[in-house]
């Protein structure tokens, strides 16, 4: 670092500065707090929110919302199904569901009415569709709906309202209490975790303080680039921003209080204790925040709309937690002085550690036996692995969720007593002239149970279809249905037919979640691996940081699968949760990697390669694993909400975080450094130094370096 930046680095710990950059925090988070509360205003929950951008059922999405031409409002069916367990349906039961047609009637959009009740062919279930409006109450319309429907239900009839509305409300209503809940749990978890590592009654303010500042810039930023740049902002990616801002921030404040404290027992001005801290630890708190701001960046070219949300608002979190990390945190901790490590205040001109620790002991376990270290930690590695071998993907519709929604309900209901796709059908968009071709190629189709009209565009223009299936709209059959549908309506000359619906879009979002994969892996290792080589200025320490920590993704993944499978019950892996999982891991858990290795390269400059790995290892230890513990249990959040697939996210970026965290860096990768000796560093100026004479380092490391050289 030039002069001049290493003073702006240090800004925060100085004696007039620090109280400058707080005031200008202050003054940001006045002015910018207001903002920060309308991020919910800028999130898309619009049909094509979470699918791929080239999909063709996104395509019909779109063609839908032009049909309605001047229409103010999409209709979006409710269906209420009256249904016996054993039996045919009781004469109280379909007075209730005939009485139950005129009370839905104010709630129906205008231009619509209620049909009938629809009896099912085994006489055990009446059904009848409440077209609504698609519009940001539709919760509480179908609320209202399901409370006229359960309201003097006869005994023995079961009442449950499904359908698309209902379906789409019990989506919203869990997203709607997961900011709430993620952010209560995540700050108690954090809290209770700087209680138990600095064992202080003060200090564990300070950065959850600073992580909240962190959090008003990143809500702020996040809105504005929504609406003013076409920032993706969904739901999901809102909720999980948060938790990424806790976990990150957390980790900064660790790394950089752990410097801190060392010095404080070299220096008896706390302001130059700061200010070292600031320029030892910003590289790698630098190092780390861009792999994880440009690896999740690399979502940009994932097809499906979720992931591209997902990883560039992360993107901006991990900034926003960078800065307040790296300021507002340094300037508070030197305001208040030394006391806020009370009981235990580090007193200047004591020893930083003890004269063995817990790391120091692992490191010389470590240096004995580098080659069996690290093969043992491969062989770990790799048996979590094996549990990748015939994982399963794809959760249907009835299995998004840990505790089953009226909407899953309805679903299983209308399956038993009629086609499985009556409640939810399969959409045609199609030219008006070819309508009735299209009709009839469609309705030719194995799986095809029924083909109606929807709506039509009153200048001739184009006209839209609806299919009913045979098959559970999530089904494989169902899928295969669609597929054969594309197919047949595809072929009627001049059509130019769509085909869209709930099946289709499970059935593109599956196929773009593995184009995604292949496609986006490959730039994230690129990007990851250069970010390393400008940092450690070498070729072969990058190559081994980015090839141990994909290995311990798939230790992470095989290992999940396990817990998913035999604790959790999951029915499969979702679609989207290999992508996502690489995508964090991979920025996430390479930062305690580089919190280790940035260390490393310090010492080794200092005390040559041997030494220098076990004294890199010794100092970080301690602060790397409580990052990594407070990171893995801020993700661990996830796992007890009720939607599957964030919470099998959690599960996967937690257990990475931890073998990251107690395998990976604490054995594989030193343990492979002293192996490698000072070819680590090839071809950079550590390998290119003449090492130390073998005395300096004492006999021990003049054994390793004689191995190793």
């Amino acid at each position: 670092m030039s002069a001049r930046f290493k003073q702006l680095v240090a800004a925060p710990g100085g004696r007039r500065t620090k109280w400058l950059v707080l005031a200008a925090w202050i003054l940001l988070v006045v002015a910018l707090g207001p903002l920060a509360g309308k991020l919910g205003d800028v999130e898309d929950t619009g049909p094509n929110a979470f699918l791929p951008r080239s999909a063709e059922s996104a395509e019909l999405n779109t063609e839908l919302e032009k049909l309605r031409g001047d229409r103010d409002d999409e209709i979006m069916p409710a269906v209420a199904v009256y249904s016996v367990p054993d039996g045919a349906m009781t004469d109280a039961g379909r007075q209730k569901a005939a009485a139950d047609v005129r009370a839905f009637a104010p709630y129906v959009a205008a231009g619509e009415r209620v049909t009938p009740p629809v009896p099912s062919d085994d006489g055990g279930a009446l059904m009848t569709v409440v077209p609504l409006v698609d519009e940001d109450d539709v919760g509480d319309t179908v609320d209202a709906v399901r409370e006229v429907a359960a309201d003097g239900a006869p005994p023995g009839v079961d009442v449950a309202v499904g359908g698309p509305a209902a379906s789409l409300a019990d989506s919203v209503a869990v997203f709607d209490s997961l900011d709430v809940t993620l952010m209560l749990a995540t700050l108690a978890v954090v809290t209770l975790l700087l209680l138990m590592t600095y064992r202080s009654p003060v200090l564990w303010l300070f950065p959850v303080l600073a992580v909240g500042f962190a959090a008003v810039l990143t809500q702020a930023a996040t809105y504005l680039l929504a609406k003013h740049a076409s920032l993706p902002v969904d739901p999901q990616s809102a909720g999980i921003l948060m938790v990424l801002v806790f976990g990150v921030g957390t980790d900064y404040a660790l790394l950089l209080i752990a410097r801190y404290r060392e010095e404080l027992h070299r220096h008896e001005d706390r302001h130059a204790a700061m200010q070292l801290a600031l320029r030892r630890t910003f590289p790698a708190v630098l190092a780390s925040a861009a792999t994880i701001a440009v690896g999740l960046s690399c979502l940009y070219f994932a097809d499906i709309s979720s992931s591209r949300s997902l990883g560039l608002v992360g993107a901006v979190g991990a900034v926003c937690a960078f800065l307040a990390l790296v300021t507002v945190l340094p300037a508070l901790l030197v305001i208040v002085g030394r006391w806020v490590f009370w009981p235990f205040v580090p007193r200047h001109g004591t020893p930083v550690h003890g004269h063995r620790t817990v790391w120091s002991r692992i490191g010389a376990a470590v240096a004995r036996r580098p080659r069996r270290s690290w093969l043992v930690s491969l062989g770990v590695t790799g048996a979590l692995a094996l549990g990748v071998v015939g994982m399963d993907f794809g959760l249907k519709q009835s299995e998004l969720f840990q505790d089953k929604p009226e909407s899953v309900v309805a679903q299983e209901r209308i399956s038993a007593h009629y086609p499985s796709g009556a409640s939810d059908p399969a959409d045609i968009v199609t030219n008006a002239g070819a309508k009735d071709a299209v009709r009839a190629a469609a309705a030719q189709v194995d799986g095809v149970a029924a083909v109606a009209d929807g709506e039509a565009a009153r200048d001739g223009g184009p006209a839209a279809l609806r299919v009913t299936l045979d098959d559970a709209p999530d089904s494989d059959a169902a899928k295969d249905t669609v597929d054969a549908l594309r197919t047949a309506v595809g072929a009627v000359d001049g059509a130019d037919a769509l085909v869209g619906g709930t099946t289709a879009e499970a059935l593109d979002t599956e196929r773009a979640a593995d184009r995604d994969l292949r496609t986006v892996v490959p730039i994230v290792l690129l990007v990851v691996f250069l970010v390393l080589i400008g940092l450690l200025r070498a070729l072969v320490a990058p190559l081994v940081l980015l090839a141990t920590a994909v290995l311990s993704y798939v230790a992470a993944l095989g290992a999940s699968y396990l817990l998913f499978d035999h604790v959790f019950d999951f029915a499969a892996v979702d679609w989207s949760i290999p992508l996502m999982g690489f995508v964090f891991l991979t920025a996430l858990g390479i930062d305690y990697n580089i919190f280790l290795v940035t260390r490393v390269r310090e010492e080794v400059a200092v005390q040559g390669h041997a030494r220098g790995v076990i004294a890199g290892l010794t100092s970080t230890g301690g602060v790397i694993t409580s990052a990594g513990v407070v990171l893995a249990a801020t993700f661990s959040v996830f796992a007890g909400l009720p939607l599957v697939t964030m919470a099998q996210l959690g599960v996967l970026v937690g257990v990475g975080v931890l073998l990251d965290t107690f395998l990976v860096r604490t054995v594989m990768v030193p343990a492979l450094a002293l192996d490698l000796g000072r070819w680590t560093w090839w071809p950079g100026a550590l390998f290119r130094r003449e090492a130390p004479q073998a005395a300096a380092d004492g006999p021990a490391a003049a054994t390793l370096r004689r191995r190793t050289a």
